[in-house]
């Protein structure tokens, strides 16, 4: 998701107060480069670091223990703060993954929608347990290897668009709260990743090579459709062209696919893509063309408003409606819950987030119906 820079916006020594030695905090160690130097800046910077794997996925029953690089994630996490000299802790929340993450991942698919784990990992595990556990065992403050930046005006606490445009993740954490905010920092939000690179080789990190993750949180890199046909019992039904109303194939359960997807249909001269789903009648439609009508919509109808400060007063704003996706402007009605871009968006998919923006500040946003 790329947002459009404002400059003034970004002087980093507004973001948080300076450190000292007895704030303590508790740093979100994926194993990964990010949080690494994440812990690393804040050691130098002079705050009481203590590093905290969260273990939150070991596989077992849902068949893709060999996707799950848990126990290598840990030990890196763990060499890490040996090699920083800073405590190591696991804390284990498998149960409450599996309860708030996992199964809103299958009842969500199961509902014809398309989910989003890493917004529902960061509102239920790192936001809230993980940063209730922290403060609890005495931590004054968590810190993540977000890309994104925390700036507090007055008594309130914004949310702002990390520097690099390529890996900036306010998308994901629209969901937290003022209170969340006042306890976080994200201490690589103000750099581009290359520069997390090059910190990374010059602490001399254990783990300064390692690739970045792509999969869903904490889970890794799977195969979701063979993920979820592991776990979803299959229901065919028929695929329907939109424009002719021909049926030209069939599918295997309305679930397994989402809008805007490139169809699989044997025969086919031209390219379909999946454009709606009829989940009384279990059909699923397509259209000709990567940008056909059928895939562009300009309203945007959500649910669960949340909002991170106050609800936003102006009418002109912009939004996503997915990661990486750069702010698109538009007007927003709060009260009828919607949004109206101001150019049709390709392949809205009910169950994604609908996330708003003023300018670089992450406001809040919704989940797509």
């Amino acid at each position: 998701m790329q947002v459009k820079k404002d400059q003034s916006s970004f002087n980093t020594s507004e973001l948080r107060p300076t450190s000292n030695s007895k704030t303590k905090v508790f740093v979100a160690l994926s194993g990964g480069v990010d949080s690494a130097v994440s812990a690393a800046l804040l050691k130098e910077q002079g705050y009481d670091v203590t590093g905290v794997y969260m273990k939150n996925w070991s596989g077992d029953d849902f068949g893709i223990q060999a996707d799950c690089p848990w126990d290598e994630d840990q030990t890196d996490a763990a060499s890490v703060c040996k090699h920083l000299g800073i405590p190591f802790r696991s804390f284990n929340f498998e149960r409450h993954y599996r309860e708030k993450v996992v199964e809103y991942f299958f009842d969500e698919y199961s509902k014809g929608r398309t989910p989003n784990p890493d917004v529902m990992c960061n509102k239920e595990i790192k936001f809230k347990l993980f940063l209730n556990k922290a403060i609890s065992e005495g931590a004054d403050l968590i810190a993540t290897g977000h890309y994104a930046q925390v700036k507090k005006e007055g008594e309130t606490y914004k949310l702002l668009a990390g520097k690099d445009n390529n890996k900036n993740q306010v998308y994901f954490l629209y969901s937290i709260t003022q209170d969340q905010l006042s306890k976080t920092l994200f201490p690589v939000g103000h750099l581009e990743k290359s520069e997390v690179r090059k910190l990374a080789d010059k602490f001399g990190l254990p783990n300064k090579n390692k690739p970045d993750s792509q999969g869903i949180c904490f889970i890794g890199e799977i195969d979701v459709l063979k993920f979820l046909m592991a776990n979803i019992p299959k229901k065919h039904g028929k695929i329907v062209d939109i424009e002719t109303n021909q049926e030209v194939g069939e599918h295997e359960g309305i679930y397994f696919y989402t809008i805007g997807q490139r169809a699989k249909i044997p025969n086919q001269t031209q390219a379909y893509y999946f454009c709606a789903k009829d989940l009384d009648l279990n059909i699923m439609y397509v259209c000709h063309g990567e940008n056909n009508n059928e895939l562009l919509k300009s309203v945007v109808e959500v649910e669960d408003w949340h909002w991170i400060g106050n609800p936003p007063s102006k009418v002109e704003l912009s939004g996503v409606i997915r990661y990486r996706q750069k702010t698109q402007s538009g007007k927003i009605d709060i009260k009828n819950k919607k949004f109206i871009f101001d150019k049709p968006q390709r392949a809205v998919a009910s169950g994604q987030s609908l996330v708003i923006f003023e300018g670089t500040e992450c406001l809040g946003g919704g989940i797509i119906v």
